[in-house]
Formats: structure tokens, C-alpha cells, sequence
């Protein structure tokens, strides 16, 4: 298979952070570059994303995996991050996987990502949420995140990075290989992220159900 030009000695790094991009600047060399500080001050979304967000206690229940299930230090943010060495070193088509700005794009009003680990069973899972000014914008935004993954499929290294997706008028789902995916939901103003490595699918099924029974209609 081709790879573009890429080193593939980088290709281990990427399937095992890939998934949670947020997280790497602890992971991998480098530094994350944030959004300016502040983003949702004088935020002009209805919804505040903080009021939509699961609780620890739920994430444990719903898991299953009770107490051992802790929020990863440092991957609590409430800014997207994106993580230039790996952004940088990935084919241009599939940046968009280590960078939340490009995910989930430029008119982001409110924002907020937890990742949570699973140490017994090797687990994390995240949840994720944006909050954008109205439905029009939010639906933007998830059209251009499904483009970015159609053309990162496009590439050679789409299958790595994106696996077998779907998307439908108001989901996307991605299942690259490595027992890890993602999962995208837009409601209103919202547009929901989950992602989950070692769980059964049925898990970060039941985290976005109980994220949108959040957000109003």
C-alpha cells in the first residue's frame, strides 16, 4: 500500500492516538495549539454545553466499569486542541483527525471534551460537544466534518484513519480497524462527538443517546 510520503515508522503513533487526538500533546513530542482563550465568553449559543454533558457517575455506570473508570489528567478541555506534529506529519486529506478545530470548525461557540480511561481493560472513551450560534451553522458544521471524512477515505491511508463510516442525515460514524471509532451526532445547535476504544459499540451508543436527551429540541 502507499502512504503518501509519510514515514511509516509514524504509523503505530497514529493508530494508537488517532482516536483521541486531544490527548496527544501528552503522548507524543510537541505542543498543542489552542483557540484564543475565552471562547465561550459572549458565547451566542442557546445552549450551553456544559448543561448536556454526562457526569463521571453516568460514564462509570453506563460503562460498567464503576470506580476504575477516572478522567485521563489533562484531557478535560474546553477548547479544541489540535496536535501540530501529528497534524503536520499526516496526509493533508486526513489533518482533520488530529485537529478538533478542523472537526468540528471555525464558528464554535461553546465547547467541552472529557476523555475518560478504563486501565483494566486498556479502555478510553470520550465525550464531546459543540455549541454553535443556530441549526443552520451546526449543520454546517457537520456537513464539512462529513466532506473531511469522505476525502480522507479517499486517500490511501483511509482505511486507517477513517475504516469502514456511514453517515446519514444527522450521524456519522467512522471504524477504523484497532477496535476503536467515533461517533457524531447533530441536534439543534449541537454537534456530539464520542469516541471509544475497547468498549462495545453498544456503549458509546448509549453515552450519545444520553447526551441528546439533553439537548432540546
Amino acid at each position: 500500500m502507499a502512504t503518501e510520503g509519510v514515514d511509516p515508522m509514524r504509523l503505530p503513533v497514529w493508530c494508537a492516538v488517532g482516536l483521541l487526538a486531544a490527548g496527544c500533546s501528552q503522548a507524543v513530542g510537541g505542543h498543542a495549539v489552542r483557540s484564543a482563550p475565552g471562547l465561550d465568553d459572549d458565547s451566542r449559543s442557546p445552549v450551553d454545553v456544559e448543561t448536556i454533558m454526562l457526569e463521571q457517575s453516568q460514564m462509570r455506570a453506563i460503562t460498567g466499569a464503576g470506580d476504575h473508570l477516572t478522567i485521563v489528567p489533562t484531557m478535560d478541555s474546553k477548547i479544541p486542541v489540535d496536535i501540530e506534529p501529528l497534524t503536520e506529519s499526516a496526509p493533508p486529506r486526513c489533518e482533520w483527525v488530529f485537529a478538533e478545530t478542523q472537526t468540528f470548525g471555525s464558528e464554535v461557540e461553546e465547547f467541552h471534551k472529557t476523555t475518560f480511561q478504563y486501565p483494566p481493560d486498556g479502555g478510553l472513551i470520550s465525550q464531546g460537544a459543540a455549541a454553535y450560534r443556530d441549526p443552520v451553522t451546526a449543520r454546517r458544521a457537520f456537513d464539512g466534518l462529513v466532506a473531511l471524512v469522505d476525502g480522507c477515505d479517499s486517500t490511501s491511508l483511509g482505511a486507517m484513519f477513517v475504516g469502514d463510516w456511514a453517515a446519514t442525515g444527522d450521524s456519522l460514524q467512522t471504524r477504523p480497524a484497532g477496535g476503536c471509532g467515533r461517533d457524531y451526532r447533530v441536534k439543534n445547535v449541537v454537534l456530539v462527538e464520542v469516541t471509544a476504544c475497547a468498549f462495545p459499540d453498544s456503549v458509546p451508543g448509549i453515552v450519545m443517546t444520553n447526551i441528546l436527551a439533553n439537548v432540546p429540541n
